[in-house]
């Protein structure tokens, strides 16, 4: 009996099981059964650079169980950009193709965002927290809107368009592929008699990709201080 055969043959079970825990586990090949690739060509999208395609595929319920995942094609791999939603989504690129905004739907009126990286040739959650949560944080941490009344619908978190030419048509000279322009929204359920509207009306903010910070510009100023009085009146 070879016993150097014998003792060998359990070192390579013993390194190939070590290889395999060290090693990333491999994504799922795509959705599970139940979800179809949805037709509508507004909700496909592909980052600058041609290499990866965001495909949205939808598993059909009740009026209140309709689910959605997002599946980021690369070549043969593919990787689910979660949350799984209600709804279809928007997305935005940033020129370098490193990162992505999912603008959600969640409701009549309201949206979230959510970001994500390019992490060893994926998109990954860049945020433990969403995008929107993050921005309405800080909207809430600066001194002028701390007394700001929470709002009760119509919340949304816009993406300013621009991402992809570093918002050159705001007549700014930002570095490329470094700020996401960011406008925050929503409305009170009571007000004035005399008011049919009143909430804030697209109050503005930037957040930097490098540094994960939220600033507001002077240019946004103005603006913003009308976005705390916005109200419509009957």
């Amino acid at each position: 009996m070879n016993t150097f055969r014998l003792a060998y043959r359990p070192a390579i079970a013993l390194a190939f099981a070590i290889s395999l825990a060290a090693s990333p586990a491999l994504s799922a090949s795509g959705p599970p059964p139940g979800f179809v690739l949805t037709d509508n060509a507004d909700l496909a999208f592909i980052s600058p650079d041609g290499a990866t395609k965001l495909e949205q595929y939808m598993k059909d319920g009740d009026l209140f169980d309709v689910k959605w995942q997002v599946w980021a094609r690369h070549g043969e791999q593919m990787t689910e950009l979660k949350p799984e939603q209600g709804f279809g989504a928007g997305f935005r690129f940033t020129n370098d193709s490193q990162w992505l905004v999912r603008m959600q739907k969640t409701g009549s009126g309201e949206q979230d965002l959510f970001l994500y990286h390019v992490e060893n040739g994926v998109f990954v959650n860049a945020t433990k927290k969403s995008l929107s949560d993050l921005a309405w944080n800080y909207f809430y941490s600066r001194p002028e809107t701390k007394k700001f009344a929470k709002l009760d619908f119509h919340i949304t978190a816009n993406l300013m368009k621009g991402t992809e030419e570093a918002y050159r048509w705001l007549g700014v000279d930002w570095p490329d592929n470094r700020y996401l322009v960011i406008s925050l929204a929503g409305e009170y359920d009571n007000h004035p008699k005399r008011v049919a509207r009143k909430g804030l009306g697209g109050w503005q903010c930037r957040y930097d990709l490098k540094t994960g910070k939220f600033d507001v510009p002077t240019m946004f100023a103005k603006e913003n201080a009308e976005a705390l009085k916005w109200e419509v009146r009957r």
